[in-house]
C-alpha cells in the first residue's frame, strides 16, 4: 500500500535547494517542496557553527524514499547532508489522491 511521506533536508543556499528540488520535480520523485531560509547552529568537527541555510520539506511517497535519498546524497553540496524521512500517519483524501497521482 502506498503511503505519503515527508522528507526534510537542508541546503547552504536557495540556489542549490531550487536546483535539486527542480530536478526531483522533473523526475516526478516528489510532488512539491516548501523552502524556507533560516539560521542553523550545529557542531561540525568539534566546533559550534552558525550559518544561513535553506530547509526543504519534500512531499512524496514511501516507495520513492530510496530514490529521493540517493539522488539528494549524490547531488548535495554538503559532505554530510541530513536527509530525514517522516512518515505521514494520516492526511486528507484530496492531498493523498494528488500525491499518488503526481509521484510516479
Amino acid at each position: 500500500m502506498r503511503k505519503a511521506i515527508i522528507i526534510y533536508t537542508t541546503f547552504p543556499n536557495m540556489e542549490s535547494a531550487k536546483d535539486i528540488v527542480k530536478s526531483l520535480l522533473e523526475k516526478n520523485l516528489i510532488g512539491c517542496a516548501n523552502l524556507r531560509e533560516h539560521k542553523a547552529m550545529y557542531v561540525w568537527k568539534g566546533q559550534i557553527e552558525e550559518e544561513d541555510e535553506v530547509g526543504a520539506i519534500l512531499k512524496t511517497t514511501n516507495d520513492r524514499w530510496e530514490m529521493v535519498k540517493e539522488f539528494i546524497n549524490k547531488m548535495h553540496p554538503y559532505e554530510t547532508p541530513a536527509i530525514l524521512k517522516i512518515d505521514v500517519g494520516d492526511a486528507n483524501k484530496g492531498f493523498l489522491d494528488w500525491i499518488f497521482d503526481v509521484v510516479k
